[in-house]
């Protein structure tokens, strides 16, 4: 019984991943949500009471994945500096921009609500603080808030400038996209490293 629900679940929040593409957050529905998923709307209202529950779940799944793409590539070696991270960070970030439904609209749910992930935090902070620990566990560094501002800045740019190549072009604007990584690598290579 518990794979069945983990299953009609996982239904719900691809359904709902493409249907926020198709439609936006705004049109969305749980019943849109529950016809797309192939499942009654009492169980969408079984373990979501509104569609911004079922938003949030899929927020949290995709920055799972991400976090989780994050950590395979940077096991996975050849970075012989914390700031070959950024690339890292960056074109996976742009990877799911391009190929994770839902995604390119919603982003980590910032679209919804600042605070989607977290009452306490906005999005933005979530994934610093994510961005943070992989960058302890895989360099070494200290959890300051140095780093941590600087983690900050470095991802309200990003996220902004991102954002700006995919309004552009479908598939994000090559020249914004690089001069993103450029930016941010230049920015924290500069503020972190003195």
């Amino acid at each position: 019984m518990q794979v069945r629900s983990v299953a009609k679940v996982t239904r719900m929040l691809d359904a709902c991943a493409e249907l926020v593409d198709e439609v936006g957050y705004e049109a969305l529905t749980t019943t849109l949500i529950a016809d797309r998923a192939d499942v009654a709307i009492g169980s969408v209202y079984q373990f979501f009471p509104d569609k911004r529950a079922v938003v949030a779940a899929l927020t949290q799944r995709n920055v799972e994945a991400y976090v989780h793409r994050l950590a395979d590539r940077l096991s996975s070696g050849g970075m012989t500096r914390w700031v070959d991270a950024v690339d890292v960070a960056l074109d996976e970030y742009i990877d799911m921009h391009r190929n994770v439904a839902g995604f390119r609209t919603l982003h980590f749910g910032d679209v919804v609500d600042l605070n989607l992930l977290d009452p306490d935090r906005d999005n933005n902070a979530v994934i610093v603080d994510h961005l943070g620990t992989l960058l302890e566990q895989h360099f070494g560094m200290p959890r300051e808030e140095r780093l941590t501002f600087a983690l900050a800045m470095a991802v309200e740019m990003a996220d902004a400038l991102v954002k700006a190549a995919f309004r552009r072009q479908v598939d994000g604007d090559e020249r914004i996209l690089t001069e993103t990584k450029e930016i941010i690598r230049d920015y924290l290579d500069r503020t972190i490293a003195h």
